[in-house]
């Protein structure tokens, strides 16, 4: 995902987190996977998420933005919107992914919007936006992910993100 400190926070987030001591940048990002593929995260909160994704290297074998590729790009920025939602007493687990591929994309990049379709208290639901760069829908998403508490054991992934 390279540099990732131009992602803008709302300042209570900043603020709860850095009272924890965990890094947020790392905490809400695409992880490993997004690195490979390219994944920027511009803006996050639980009320709208904006990322990136260049299509070259995310490609099927016809030139086109890979489906699986728009799924990532998806499951990222609604995980990251479920997570802002659920707090630093909360993880969000994906168990739902849908999504609609309408046109594809030969190059360039892809941006993601996320917007919340559900808040609840166990579980989050966002739809998320892709398009090109001439503003045309490349895909539609639809996430939900459940809040679970987070539990002893999940210290050391928490950890992992400091």
């Amino acid at each position: 995902m390279g540099e990732q400190q131009h992602v803008k926070f709302p300042q209570e987030v900043i603020d709860e987190y850095a009272a924890l001591g965990v890094d947020l940048l790392a905490l809400f990002s695409a992880g490993h996977l997004g690195t490979r593929m390219g994944v920027q995260i511009l803006e996050a909160s639980a009320d709208r998420v904006v990322g990136t994704m260049p299509v070259e290297g995310n490609t099927q074998p016809y030139g086109l933005l890979h489906g699986g590729a728009s799924a990532v790009l998806a499951e990222t920025l609604g995980s990251v919107g479920s997570m802002l939602h659920g707090g630093s007493s909360k993880i969000a687990v994906g168990v739902d992914l849908n999504c609609t591929h309408h046109r594809g994309a030969r190059s360039g990049l892809v941006t993601g919007v996320a917007t919340p379709v559900h808040r609840g208290r166990s579980t989050a639901t966002y739809e998320i936006v892709i398009t090109d760069e001439s503003d045309k829908r490349v895909c539609t998403a639809r996430l939900t992910c459940m809040l679970r508490d987070v539990n002893p054991g999940d210290e050391e992934l928490i950890r992992a993100a400091r």
